[in-house]
């Protein structure tokens, strides 16, 4: 019994460094509120939800920054600002997404 519990207790030491470099932070800001969508949108396994014009995600495909900014334009609409997984889009960035 004390030998299941010291590999749990090793198992949860090792997953904590690897949950705390998990990328984080992928939210967007829409350029038209009347693009935002009214559910839940997946782009490339990333679910998008919406408020207002603020929208985050959650999950996705590992991808650059740039092509997933330019993925979810495609479905969404133009956006103000793009940060995917902790990578903010820089201005020229932007405007070459929203193209």
């Amino acid at each position: 019994m004390r030998s299941v519990l010291s590999i749990a207790a090793i198992c949860v030491a090792l997953a904590a460094p690897v949950a705390a470099q998990a990328p984080t932070g992928t939210r967007l800001v829409l350029a038209d509120a009347a693009t935002a969508p009214t559910r839940p949108t997946i782009v490339d396994g990333a679910s998008w939800r919406c408020e207002g014009t603020t929208c985050t995600a959650s999950g996705g495909a590992n991808q650059p920054a740039p092509r997933a900014c330019r993925r979810v334009v495609a479905r969404l609409g133009a956006v103000t600002q793009f940060t995917w997984r902790g990578t903010p889009l820089t201005a020229e960035q932007l405007a070459a997404c929203n193209a």
